[in-house]
């Protein structure tokens, strides 16, 4: 089965440094917050470290942690400690931020053939989810249900409203993701919505995708356009697994306490 997985943890973490007094940090976090490294926002252990317990239980033994050039602080922490039990930690750079895209094609000598997850440094995945991508034949993509994800973790529901939306088609496959739905589009959708949080399985087909698609409004290559350029021109069929499990999501300074609530006590063994 897949045990590869790429993490982007390279992203320049801008509104993580946006101050904000009346989050409820520690003076280690605020310190951490001030450099944008979400990945390691202290919480007892760097909020990495709980990622990769995730993914070493579901089943993974190698990883890619794709960071910026001046990462040093990433790199340091995870190659000057013992080393890891259960999983293999290797390194990519992105020399530019330009796109979820651009950092996935970061990884493409640590890929090799061989599918792989892509996840978010700064999202803390459900064990279920990344287990049962893993499983899967072929590229897929992990949706989670929209009113869980309000109900469940620390994502306030306006910010919901503008995760993308998976457009799912009869046999569960892929057909589409919309990136900031309308209210129209959303009411397309029905009930039961989904959303993507990036979690996704590809093949390496995706590096001829990465290398194809044009910079979106944000100036960005952005991996749902490398998806839907799999699908539309590779004849790629994305299958989709449904969770009704809660993401953690650590995007700013006011994410920080109810993460740290959440997460506190919980074992970390990678």
């Amino acid at each position: 089965m897949m045990d590869k997985a790429v993490i982007l943890a390279g992203g320049m973490g801008t509104r993580m440094r946006k101050q904000d007094r009346s989050a409820a940090l520690t003076a280690d976090q605020a310190r951490v917050a001030d450099t944008g490294v979400k990945a390691l926002i202290p919480i007892d252990r760097p909020f990495l470290d709980y990622v990769l317990t995730t993914l070493a239980d579901a089943g993974y033994r190698r990883v890619c942690l794709v960071i910026g050039p001046g990462h040093d602080n990433v790199r340091d922490y995870y190659t000057q400690r013992s080393p890891p039990n259960r999983l293999s930690i290797d390194f990519a750079i992105q020399e530019k931020p330009l796109g979820t895209a651009n950092a996935v094609a970061a990884a493409a000598t640590f890929v090799g053939d061989d599918d792989f997850l892509m996840i978010n440094s700064d999202n803390h995945y459900p064990v279920d989810a990344v287990r049962a991508v893993r499983a899967i034949d072929g590229p897929g993509l992990a949706a989670f249900e929209r009113q869980a994800l309000i109900d469940k973790s620390n994502i306030p529901a306006d910010r919901v409203q503008k995760f993308a939306a998976a457009v799912i088609d009869g046999n569960d496959h892929l057909s589409r993701v919309i990136e900031k739905p309308t209210d129209e589009q959303l009411a397309e959708l029905g009930d039961g919505i989904y959303l993507s949080m990036n979690c996704w399985r590809f093949t390496p087909n995706v590096f001829k995708a990465c290398k194809n698609i044009e910079r979106s409004s944000r100036n960005e290559y952005e991996i749902t356009d490398a998806a839907q350029y799999c699908i539309d021109h590779l004849g790629e069929t994305f299958t989709v697994v449904r969770s009704n499990s809660p993401v953690l999501d650590l995007s700013s300074q006011q994410d920080v306490a109810p993460v740290t609530r959440l997460l506190t006590g919980a074992d970390v063994s990678y």
